[in-house]
């Protein structure tokens, strides 16, 4: 099944025939789908399609963004004060379209009381409310009491 350049279909013929129509429209002929029965070619210029086909992914590429995951360290004897510049700081993360991870490190004996731990996280997430959304609920993970915050526009 051969295609012209302009997009009619030109029918059913052996390769040897869409060859030559090619080589008098000076293009070429590209096999669109091979696997199908008949294999579909379309005469085209391949060098352009190519060109075309780089710039529309760069083009796409260029209008992605880049979520980047930041991370907020937290302790278990953090004072308010303290939470609340690490809160504000994590509000910039959130309102520039970033991810957060927050991590309360335990050491030692702290970690027998991690459930101290997930409410020292929760209370830093309600801090955080306006900006941001919990992932999930805040976890144990060896050490550490984990969260992740994405931006408020980003639900899921």
């Amino acid at each position: 099944m051969v295609i012209s350049a302009t997009g009619e279909k030109l029918g059913i013929m052996s390769a040897a025939e869409a060859n030559r129509l090619a080589d008098e429209a000076e293009l070429d002929l590209v096999k669109i789908s091979p696997n199908a029965n008949p294999a579909v070619c379309k005469i085209m210029d391949y060098g352009k399609f190519m060109f075309d086909k780089a710039k529309r992914e760069k083009e796409a590429k260029k209008n992605q963004k880049v979520v980047e995951l930041k991370e907020v360290q937290l302790s278990m004897t953090i004072e308010l004060h303290d939470m609340q510049i690490k809160a504000k700081n994590a509000s910039k993360f959130l309102t520039q379209g970033n991810k957060v991870k927050v991590a309360l490190r335990m050491r030692g004996r702290q970690q027998a009381y991690f459930s101290k731990g997930i409410e020292i996280v929760k209370e830093f997430c309600a801090m955080l409310e306006n900006e941001g959304v919990m992932d999930k609920e805040p976890k144990v993970e060896g050490r550490n009491v984990v969260v992740i915050l994405n931006p408020k526009g980003n639900k899921k």
